[in-house]
């Protein structure tokens, strides 16, 4: 009897506490448009794919919550208020692992709310002019990827297939004939300990693709770090992702390296006869 009490009580409460609630006012958020930045060298973080596929929102600082756009928010308050968006990334491509992007500006807009209406917000973000990049696009015909000499299969420019989307792109076939790959970029960077730093890459592929970070020692020696694999698509639905994959713990736990080099590396699937892997828009940010 005590128990159904409790809870008869606890009914009672939430149903006042809705009952007494004003109606919301809202906020529609569509998704996220990527723009250069004019403070920034034009042309420095190339083709301007992205995939913020969340925001955190603030109302006059205050967190809402995360939100998969596009999205209708309800705000409990009407009058003047400062919206702030955080252009939002799935970090290593888990979906459960929602992180602000850290090298891109915030949305931030003040608005008139009125309750049972809604405001329309359309999202969008640049680059920090500070931002730094290395990259390759496959624009220009000598790319800047070492393969190790070992290979059987082997990356080309490619220029002609239909599924292009920003022009040339990587592209690596495998086959049990053509069955292992592995390269480097061709770079060393000088990446700072307990600095941000993400690797961005634009993929499409019906074979898996394991990302390392390369360590370069003080000793002359080296040593490849497996991170991220990009599982591999099934053919009747493959589509050009993105994802962001990162690399500050990797660089920090590297204390005696003094440069820094991302691998890719590829076997043929079990169960494959052949299998494929597309590449663009790579990018090291920091």
């Amino acid at each position: 009897m005590k128990k159904l009490t409790v809870i008869f009580l606890l009914l009672f409460t939430l149903s006042s506490c809705v009952k007494n609630n004003d109606d919301p006012s809202w906020i529609e958020i569509s998704e996220w448009t990527l723009e250069a930045n004019s403070a920034a060298t034009p042309g420095i973080a190339g083709e301007l794919t992205h995939n913020f596929s969340d925001a955190w929102v603030y109302v006059d600082g205050e967190l809402l919550g995360v939100f998969e756009l596009p999205c209708k928010v309800p705000v409990l308050k009407n009058g003047s208020a400062k919206i702030t968006l955080l252009p939002t990334i799935k970090d290593n491509g888990i979906s459960a692992t929602k992180r602000a992007y850290p090298f891109v500006e915030s949305y931030i807009v003040d608005v008139n709310l009125v309750q049972n209406q809604s405001v329309k917000l359309n999202p969008v973000t640049r680059y920090y002019s500070t931002t730094k990049f290395w990259k390759e696009d496959f624009g220009d015909p000598a790319i800047k990827i070492s393969e190790d000499p070992n290979n059987t299969a082997h990356i080309i420019v490619d220029y002609t297939s239909p599924i292009l989307k920003w022009g040339p792109c990587g592209h690596i076939s495998l086959s049990s004939a053509e069955a292992m790959f592995l390269a480097y970029t061709s770079d060393g960077l000088y990446l700072s300990q307990g600095a941000e730093v993400y690797l961005e890459i634009d993929y499409y592929n019906t074979n898996s693709l394991t990302t390392g970070l390369l360590t370069m020692q003080t000793d002359g020696t080296t040593k490849n770090n497996v991170n991220i694999t990009l599982n591999a698509q099934d053919v009747s639905t493959v589509k050009w992702k993105k994802i962001y994959i990162a690399l500050k713990e990797l660089v920090s736990n590297s204390s005696n390296a003094n440069q820094f080099k991302i691998s890719l590396q590829a076997a043929i699937d079990d169960g494959l006869s052949s299998g494929d892997v597309y590449v663009d828009n790579i990018k090291i940010v920091y």
